[in-house]
């Protein structure tokens, strides 16, 4: 089991690595605009799509509609034309509208700000609730995709099976200075390093400390 100082060191080895290779786009949104609506629809767009494509996405919807107000006075092929080719965009288009005209009727307009009333919100997962409240309300949250599942698992910090578990057991690991960055680091490192498939192991700088270098090149 890796010591909290173990810990501390692997992600601090990783965010010195990712420097070099650009953020995922939901996070350029959240940095660049501030804006809690901005992150929440750029991070329905991302969803199975490639970090390209959802920024080309997300700058043309974001020109016609900025506000749940505006969205919601897009029509529904508008909308779909404006984020095309984003994967399931004719789903994504009418739960962007059906989203827009919820926070107008709820919420007054405004995106809640606690992951439980995000949560209530239809299409919106744990993943997407915790972006939000990270990139979108800059409070702690742990968003966990494919990326910060696989990694601390195959390093061997915990023993998981889903993403959901995994966000469970990193909250009661992980010191809560290391939640706001944990996402975005950890997807980049998974992207361009720590792949799912023939992992760069010989260019990782935590390979010493990693469960699954130690398995398969002691062998």
């Amino acid at each position: 089991m890796s010591t909290p100082k173990e810990i501390g060191t692997v992600i601090t080895l990783i965010k010195k690595e990712v420097k070099r290779f650009e953020n995922p786009i939901v996070t350029e949104i959240g940095e660049k605009t501030r804006n809690p609506y901005q992150v929440l629809i750029s991070c329905l767009l991302s969803l199975r799509t490639r970090d390209s494509t959802t920024a080309k996405a997300s700058m043309c919807l974001f020109s016609l509609a900025k506000t749940p107000q505006k969205m919601v006075n897009l029509s529904t092929k508008q909308i779909e034309k404006a984020i095309y080719p984003v994967g399931f965009y004719r789903v994504k288009a009418k739960r962007i509208k059906a989203i827009s005209q919820t926070l107008l009727e709820d919420y007054r307009g405004k995106v809640p700000d606690s992951l439980e009333e995000l949560l209530k919100l239809k299409g919106v997962g744990r993943k997407t609730a915790n972006i939000v409240i990270v990139y979108g309300f800059h409070k702690e949250g742990m968003p966990i995709d494919i990326h910060c599942h696989r990694i601390p698992n195959r390093i061997g910090w915990i023993d998981t099976k889903t993403p959901e578990k995994t966000e469970t057991a990193l909250r009661e690991l992980l010191p809560k200075k290391y939640w706001h960055d944990f996402n975005d680091t950890f997807v980049t490192f998974g992207q361009n390093i720590c792949k799912p498939v023939r992992p760069l192991c010989s260019k990782c700088p935590v390979s010493r400390y990693c469960r699954y270098y130690k398995e398969v090149y002691s062998k």
